[in-house]
């Protein structure tokens, strides 16, 4: 997931003085045996609730809570992957119709991230999340009653958008409401909860289907769900530092394309869009391979691949080492190498190679999109959150792409059609590194031509 915006947001807006004071002479008047009523002053100087930390009231609290709701969305967000193959089994439908259950999931994500963003500055982070995740865990418990692939997939759209209310609204909370010294550690675990809920959400679906079927299944995920979204209700606390501010369209609209008109703020999304459309493509068709000969594996065992998973977190803590003694583009390059290593080595038809080629998949992966995306917020001047929510755009954007054309690709080719696939946004995530590179290298020249026609030492 991208970094938050840590900077002072809406909720940090001065109180109007005048409107205080006016306030209290017109109470003072209506009721002169009343006690005296505060002054601006007063106001002014009355103590600031403090910001969560470790060891103070509520932070142990938020963070579960937080790790709930980050275990529910992505456990949701993805809960139909392991189960494409019996889904198309069951609807009889092909791989690439099937995939759409879960592009249409992170496509609405993608669509809806920017408008509950903007509207968690109104309303509320702690109202947003919670109406997004009553919404999604809704629709979970009636997803499995779809009749048909049509309905499946209107549902895990409108599932989508739904959720795109908690990345939007989570990190602005942990922002306002957390001591900045303990704001890392509190991320990471929400982080973490995302990951393992991608990841649990895959596996028990997994096993559920090879007892009871896919529909059992995802009615499993939707309990566990409920149980999340009553968790998080009952342990986050109320925020004390939000102050609601006006949506203006307008002004989102003139901060998002100054965003989209800088060079090199696109390309980051460009690259965080590639790498998850490798990403997206391999995941959503594994199973299809696996299940097949010559390896045949069944649901529970294609489930417990997404364990998988658990390299991503120990490459993306890596990337930071990574980016200090490689730069930026160095770990970007390196990234791309070992994916690409990836996707040729599950050609083989060897479970080990197979194995070891998925290792190598996640960890550039997730070491590519750790690089991408720290590296918005630093490059972004003003409007970080918005900033940020337009790499999640993109890069939900690219897991439907990859999703549907690694489906569609390996329906026409085998799984070499999805190597293919994948191979062809690894270059282009490639391309866009190297001519990052000779900009760069084109810049410094001309600074040091400029440098020296003035007398400057270099």
């Amino acid at each position: 997931m991208p970094p938050a915006d840590t900077r002072a947001s809406a909720g940090n807006h001065p109180v109007d003085a005048s409107a205080v004071m006016s306030t209290n002479v017109m109470s003072t008047n209506s009721n002169p045996s009343a006690p005296s009523a505060p002054s601006a002053s007063d106001a002014a100087n009355a103590p600031v609730p403090e910001r969560m930390r470790p060891g103070r009231p509520g932070y142990s609290r938020m963070r579960l809570a937080l790790f709930t709701a980050g275990l529910a969305t992505f456990a949701l967000l993805y809960s139909t992957q392991a189960l494409l193959p019996a889904i198309s089994d069951d609807l009889r439908v092909q791989a690439d119709q099937a995939s759409w259950s879960v592009s249409a999931s992170t496509f609405g994500l993608a669509l809806a991230v920017i408008p509950l963003s903007a509207l968690s500055e109104r309303f509320g982070r702690r109202a947003m999340m919670t109406v997004s995740l009553t919404v999604a865990v809704a629709l979970a418990l009636l997803v499995p009653f779809a009749p048909d692939l049509g309905w499946l997939i209107a549902l895990r759209a409108v599932q989508g958008a739904a959720l795109a209310g908690i990345p939007a609204s989570a990190m602005a909370y942990l922002s306002e409401e957390v001591h900045p010294k303990a704001l890392v550690g509190t991320i990471g675990l929400f982080v973490a909860g995302n990951s393992v809920g991608g990841m649990s959400g895959r596996i028990l679906t997994g096993w559920v289907a090879d007892a009871w079927g896919w529909r059992v299944a995802l009615a499993a995920v939707g309990v566990m769900a409920v149980v999340c979204a009553v968790a998080f209700r009952m342990l986050l606390p109320r925020p004390r530092h939000f102050t609601p501010a006006e949506v203006s369209p307008r002004a989102l609209a003139r901060t998002l394309a100054g965003h989209l008109s800088d060079p090199l703020l696109c390309r980051l999304y460009a690259i965080g869009a590639l790498f998850m459309t490798v990403f997206g493509g391999v995941y959503t068709v594994i199973g299809y391979r696996l299940v097949a000969q010559p390896f045949g594996l069944s649901q529970s065992l294609i489930g417990s691949i997404f364990l998988i998973y658990l390299v991503g977190t120990f490459s993306s803590a890596a990337t930071g080492k990574l980016v200090g003694r490689l730069g930026r583009r160095g770990a970007l390059y390196a990234a791309v190498s070992t994916t690409a290593a990836g996707l040729l080595l599950s050609l083989l038809n060897s479970i080990p190679a197979v194995l070891a080629g998925l290792v190598l998949i996640t960890a550039g992966f997730f070491a590519g999109h750790a690089a991408a995306s720290s590296a918005v917020s630093r490059t972004a001047k003003t409007g970080r959150a918005q900033a940020a929510a337009l790499y999640q755009a993109s890069y939900y954007i690219g897991s439907s792409v990859g999703g549907a054309l690694g489906a569609l690709a390996f329906h026409a080719a085998g799984w070499g059609g999805t190597v293919a696939m994948g191979l062809v946004a690894v270059v282009g995530a490639a391309g866009i590194t190297l001519y990052a590179t000779r900009q760069a290298r084109a810049e410094r020249r001309a600074e040091v031509a400029r440098r020296e026609l003035c007398g400057v030492p270099s």
